[in-house]
Formats: C-alpha cells, structure tokens, sequence
C-alpha cells in the first residue's frame, strides 16, 4: 500500500513539473517576441535619426 501511494505522490509531482515548464517556456517565448519587437522598433528610431540628419545638408 506504502508503495502504491509513493508512485502515486511521484506521479502527481512529475505532471505539475512538466506543466510549470511549459508554462515557463510560454513566457520566455512570449518574452523573445517582445524583445526582437523592441529591437526593431530601437533600429528604426535610429534610422529615422540618421536620416532626419542627412537630409539637413
């Protein structure tokens, strides 16, 4: 019995892990988007700068 419910104990631990790692890889995923986004939108500023200057001449 003592082992019956030790598996069990194990098996429940081992599901709510895998389910906390996805999640977890949801938010980093959701996190690179958000970066390469800023990244993008930090580029084009700089651009837009550059070009604001060289059309001064």
């Amino acid at each position: 019995m003592k082992s019956v419910i030790n598996k069990l104990i194990v098996l429940s631990l081992t599901s709510l892990l895998f389910t906390s790692c996805s999640a977890i890889e949801s938010i980093f995923k959701a996190g690179m988007g958000v970066g390469i986004f800023i990244v993008i939108a930090i580029l084009a500023i700089i651009v837009y700068i550059i070009s604001k200057f060289s059309d001064k001449k």
